[in-house]
């Protein structure tokens, strides 16, 4: 039994980690407790089972939702004090628990560091792993390299995931607009808008303004978002669960990063370093979750990101072919 119940991103960091795992222990079942909309990213492995369970659940109640399983060894990927509580439980039956070292020092030391004293955390994926090794579970840690992509098609595949769940990393929304305007002036890339049903207004807006320019906000299933997010030529996110969701796909990922920080841990799974746009402001990291307001009050670690930098590096992470 596998518990992660949240945060969207961490949750689709976990994907890829879990599967490689049942695929290299054939004579295991594994079973996934994560929210119910995230179900398509564990399919296609066949010892590996979702059970949606949702951290609404009180510490009885998801004891018993997970108990059904009948579980000989749990891996607590979240370590919250409610799963910690499910997992004492278990524990009182004489079932083995693993828990993941979430190092919430070592993210605190490096938010007061600054930006000029960064050394990179354990990555998240790798903490995963680490659980499933201290349980005898066959399985290299391993890191699946993004690779770029060179588009032959007539139109080039652009996702753009403006908006993340706090301001500290959301970049300004007029930039993001202009670089919308300038991929649909360019005639050779079709953007696709993603984002939920409250976003849908001004990514809709976006897309009846400018031509080649499709919004999906709040228009499809995320089985259905994952299947268009696989076919991009590549996405261009912020710190968000979208970095994470392409990850999953395989799709090259320009990331926006400012208040938060790549070095934090939570990069998305495979992507190659040098795709992250940041500016070195010795401010920067001010929060791990990028939750905590600007002490400047103007986000200046997103506004001194322009829209030609970040034209730019979508050009280099996705060129279209000269053949």
């Amino acid at each position: 039994m596998v518990i992660r119940l949240s945060a969207l991103g961490d949750v689709a960091m976990l994907a890829p980690i879990l599967k490689q795992r049942a695929l290299a222990n054939p004579e295991v079942r594994f079973t996934i407790a994560a929210p119910a909309m995230l179900e398509p990213l564990f399919k296609g492995v066949e010892d590996l089972d979702f059970l949606p369970a949702s951290k609404k659940m009180g510490v009885v109640e998801l004891f018993k939702c997970l108990s059904k399983v009948r579980p000989t060894q749990v891996a607590d990927m979240h370590h919250v004090n409610k799963v910690i509580g499910v997992c004492w439980l278990f524990r009182l039956q004489g079932i083995p628990v693993a828990a993941i070292n979430k190092s919430r020092q070592d993210r605190r030391r490096l938010v007061r560091c600054g930006y000029q004293n960064v050394e990179p955390l354990t990555p998240v994926w790798k903490k995963y792993d680490a659980v499933f090794d201290s349980l005898g579970l066959n399985g290299k840690s391993f890191e699946e390299i993004v690779q770029k992509k060179c588009s032959d098609k007539e139109l080039r595949r652009v996702g753009v995931a403006p908006f993340a769940q706090h301001q500290g990393k959301i970049w300004p929304l007029e930039y993001m607009e202009e670089v919308v305007a300038r991929l649909s002036e360019n005639g050779y890339s079709e953007v696709i808008l993603f984002g939920s049903k409250s976003e849908a207004e001004i990514l809709d807006g976006w897309a009846n303004r400018y031509p080649n320019v499709v919004s999906l906000a709040g228009k499809c299933s995320f089985q259905e978002e994952l299947e268009q997010i696989a076919s991009l030529d590549v996405m261009l996110s912020m710190d968000s669960a979208n970095m994470h969701f392409a990850s999953c796909m395989k799709v090259p990922v320009v990331s926006i990063w400012g208040a938060t920080h790549p070095a934090m841990g939570f990069y998305g799974f495979g992507q190659q370093q040098d795709w992250a746009i940041q500016v070195p402001i010795q401010c920067r990291p001010c929060s791990a979750y990028g939750n905590k307001p600007c002490r400047f009050g103007d986000y200046r670690c997103m506004r001194a990101i322009t829209p030609d930098m970040v034209l730019q590096k979508l050009s280099e992470v996705a060129p279209i072919s000269q053949d």
